[in-house]
């Protein structure tokens, strides 16, 4: 089963489409997640129409329109593999410990909001990833998104793919 990760999209703000070579890895993905930030409503809509299966939630960005539609966590079962969505999970100090503790039911935790990439294991097994953002480096190098697989519910091949600067796409 193949996973496509984003988060902090944040479109038309900061981009005014989502990049062709992640819009390209859409009809390959199983499930499209997104950690929050959409900031439009056409972005969801977009994802929900090419998607097999969308797991979104809301960010701190996003208005009383996303917020009607998204969770502020979502839970489901992928391949057997127990994973959670949340957009805002605090300081990078301390997170693993404050994620484990905030989520034991989970094996996987997809966050966002810092736009900073992130995979890191917790003592408790817990594995977190932060895709960066596609659309908004901000201090980071480079635009990113996620791709992972899930065989025996087991997370495996997760990639940090780099977006080069102007790979735009469609809405």
């Amino acid at each position: 089963m193949r996973l496509l990760l984003m988060s902090d999209t944040h479109l038309p703000k900061r981009a005014k489409e989502l990049p062709a070579p992640l819009l390209g890895e859409i009809p390959a993905a199983d499930v499209v997640i997104h950690a929050g930030d959409w900031v439009d409503a056409a972005t969801l809509d977009l994802l929900q129409h090419r998607s097999r299966r969308l797991i979104g939630v809301y960010g701190n960005n996003d208005g009383p329109d996303l917020r009607a539609r998204l969770p502020e966590v979502a839970r489901a079962d992928v391949g057997g593999l127990r994973l959670g969505v949340v957009h805002e999970t605090g300081p990078a100090q301390g997170r693993e410990r404050r994620c484990a503790a905030r989520f034991p039911d989970l094996d996987v935790l997809v966050f966002g909001h810092s736009h900073i990439p992130w995979d890191t294991t917790a003592t408790t097994g817990l594995r977190l990833l932060n895709p960066g953002s596609p659309t908004d480096r901000r201090r980071q190098p480079h635009h990113t998104y996620m791709t992972a697989t899930v065989s025996g519910a087991s997370l495996r091949d997760v990639t940090l793919h780099r977006l080069e600067p102007r790979t735009t796409g469609a809405r």
